[in-house]
């Protein structure tokens, strides 16, 4: 019974996002050095006051200083926010929010990974409703107000974020991560330029493309496809697999820099719309308990996930097997889909990403799969519904 109820929620949420107007991708700001494009849009537009946000390790390179020092040259007061932490707070969120009502700003830009984005998006949700907070706004369609311009420029090739509808964020008090989701959370703009991606250290650089892949993976082998996701995780899924060790082996390597900021693009747009799994539920419960990087924990989880789901996703497997031509001289669909999670794991492999993680606690392990199957059940059209104790098996599988 547990499971037809899960079917029919995902069922009938998906009929209502089927028929729901809100759907939109960011309008891009596209090619190398287009980051330059940003300040004259925003002068245009008649912005005076904007506060952007990013992180330490950004701050520390002076990444975001150029863009700064441009848009105070158009006239425009820039205030920013740079404390955002790996897994964003709710207390990051607060403390930005007061930053950008003390210099009056009018507009939000996210500059960094997932972690900027989500803070942003948090600011702005609270801005939009400034009675409301975070925890009251979790889950689906709780802010429902628009909030002020975002703009979205990603330093890394991975989250997606920049076009996704959701904020993930952490209560630093309980430890619990969680998201808000809501069409006025995807950004209005976003600034896709290769150059930003170039300094990436390599391991950033494999466990954000993994991050994608895994985005890409999941939206195509759950149960709430439309023919568009389909077409953008397939895209992704093609550009990651020829371009992801590229950029890896040769950070300077901009063509292929570029075509992975397309594939983070395409797998968050199609996950936006046909939701994640198991593996994001996972790794959401160890980014909040143990501040565990999201990207590297999806990129160790997806193979476990991805074998735990067994039969149920053989035929959807053996079809991206196909289209990025792997196992071509297998004959059955269950052979292809186990070459294709064989060479997921050999990827990882050789972009020196672990086959399993340090700090999960044993005693932890039954809190984490109750955090992890309440985040994904009844809403995510998952292949193969599994429960609390089925989750608890993958969490004693991935750790070391």
């Amino acid at each position: 019974m547990y499971r037809l109820w899960c079917r029919i929620y995902q069922k009938i949420m998906k009929f209502a996002m089927d028929h729901v107007p809100f759907w939109r991708k960011p309008k891009l700001i596209t090619g190398r050095d287009s980051l330059k494009k940003l300040p004259d849009m925003l002068k245009r537009k008649g912005f005076r006051n904007v506060m952007l946000v990013t992180d330490p390790g950004i701050a520390s390179l002076g990444l975001h200083e150029p863009l700064v020092q441009w848009i105070r040259e158009e006239g425009i007061q820039c205030v920013v926010y740079d404390k955002t932490t790996a897994n964003p707070t709710i207390a990051n969120v607060e403390e930005a929010l007061q930053l950008y009502k003390e210099n009056g700003c009018h507009a939000l830009i996210a500059f960094g990974g997932g972690s900027p984005m989500d803070c942003a998006k948090g600011v702005g949700a609270r801005v939009a409703r400034p009675l409301k907070k975070i925890q009251s706004m979790r889950g689906e369609l709780k802010i429902w107000k628009p909030i002020p311009l975002l703009v979205a420029i990603p330093t890394t090739s991975g989250t997606g974020s920049e076009t996704t509808l959701a904020a993930v964020l952490t209560d630093e008090k309980t430890h619990e991560k969680y998201a808000l989701n809501d069409f006025v959370l995807i950004p209005k703009y976003a600034v896709l330029d290769p150059v930003l991606t170039r300094g990436l250290p390599p391991h950033i650089t494999a466990t954000t493309g993994m991050d994608a892949l895994t985005h890409a993976v999941e939206a195509y082998i759950g149960k709430s496809n439309t023919k568009e996701t389909i077409e953008d995780s397939v895209s992704a899924v093609k550009l990651i697999f020829k371009n992801l060790e590229k950029a890896y082996q040769n950070g300077e390597d901009m063509e292929a820099r570029e075509n992975m900021q397309k594939a983070s693009f395409l797998a968050g747009a199609a996950f936006t719309r046909a939701y994640v799994g198991y593996v994001h539920a996972i790794a959401h419960s160890l980014g909040g308990e143990y501040g565990i990087p999201h990207g590297l924990a999806n990129a160790v989880i997806l193979p476990y996930v991805l074998e735990a789901y067994g039969s149920s996703v053989y035929i959807s497997l053996a079809e991206l097997a196909d289209i990025v031509k792997i196992g071509q001289n297998l004959e059955s669909d269950q052979e292809k889909a186990n070459a294709f999670i064989a060479e997921i794991k050999a990827m990882n492999q050789r972009m020196g990403i672990p086959d399993k993680l340090d700090g999960i606690l044993e005693d932890d392990i039954d809190m984490l799969a109750k955090r992890a199957a309440k985040e994904a059940n009844p809403l995510y059209p998952v292949p193969k519904i599994m429960k609390k104790d089925q989750l608890k098996e993958i969490y004693y599988q991935i750790r070391r």
